[in-house]
């Protein structure tokens, strides 16, 4: 397999995902709170954007917010699940909704310079080709805009992992790209001055059917293609969640989340080197 790629089937992503458009909010309590760091890193760049793509928007947790942010800016909501839009545009005022668009990261539909800003919260994990929806991103915005992310990195869920490990050798858990190769990847897609940073966030939880009904709520629990799942019998889960018990710490059975955070600047033709940079620390 090549660097970037997971080779999600899209169908597979957009049925999963759209299944959980109606219990995502409330299952989403990390994410959201992720989004919110996000959208709080904004105020360390200097950034007059007028037009913002919401690069896999999900639900539309950070529509509002980044309207109050950017109060003369249209944003567009893209998302490849149909049933999370829907949930999106609810998130508009009468006369003030986000332009919702259903399309997938690596074949956007928009014209060449078209954006100041591509925010994108927890979405370039399920990519089938990450140097594809990188180069996109690149293609679409205006010389001397941003796009800031945040995706997952390879501990996240290593405990499930590990429990999953111990009963087959199929893959339950999904592997996600190690930080510095998508700092390579935004390189060599044309950004310059990659930022990227992670830190370790954990969640815990009363018990591991609790982690794993939370998994499918938000449809975070579709695998790559051709990793085989196998067939999951109740004794093969039973054997899964007695063996998550060896990660019981006093606050409950955690969950970790190695969280990535990156931002970088396509180049503004005009000058020999973009003057807005300035590191971001996402940890506060």
């Amino acid at each position: 397999m090549n660097q970037g790629e997971s080779s999600f089937d899209l169908a597979r992503v957009r049925s999963s995902f759209d299944r959980a458009a109606s219990t995502y909010e409330q299952a989403a309590v990390l994410q959201n709170e992720i989004a919110r760091r996000l959208v709080e890193a904004l105020d360390l760049v200097k950034l007059d954007a007028r037009r913002i793509l919401d690069a896999g928007c999900g639900t539309g947790e950070s529509y509002r917010p980044l309207q109050k942010r950017y109060p003369k800016a249209g944003i567009v909501a893209l998302d490849i699940a149909e049933a999370m839009l829907l949930q999106t545009r609810a998130k508009g005022s009468l006369f003030n909704k986000p332009d919702c668009v259903c399309a997938q990261l690596e074949r956007l539909p928009f014209a060449d310079d078209s954006f100041d800003l591509v925010f994108s919260n927890l979405a370039i994990q399920w990519c089938s080709h990450l140097p594809d929806a990188l180069a996109e991103m690149h293609r679409v915005l205006k010389p001397g805009g941003l796009v800031m992310f945040t995706s997952f990195g390879p501990d996240t869920l290593k405990e499930l992992r590990t429990s999953w490990q111990s009963v087959d050798d199929a893959v339950h858990v999904n592997s996600f790209i190690d930080m510095h190769d998508v700092g390579d990847m935004l390189l060599a897609a044309g950004f310059s001055d990659p930022v990227m940073q992670a830190e370790q966030m954990v969640v815990n939880y009363d018990s591991a059917t609790l982690l794993m009904q939370d998994l499918r709520d938000i449809g975070a629990n579709v695998t790559a293609e051709g990793h085989q799942q196998g067939l999951v019998t109740p004794a093969k889960l039973a054997r899964v969640i007695k063996s998550y018990e060896q990660f019981r710490t006093d606050d409950g059975l955690p969950a970790s989340y190695e969280v990535v955070y990156g931002h970088a600047w396509k180049p503004d033709r005009s000058i020999a080197q973009n003057p807005q940079t300035i590191p971001v620390d996402f940890s506060r």
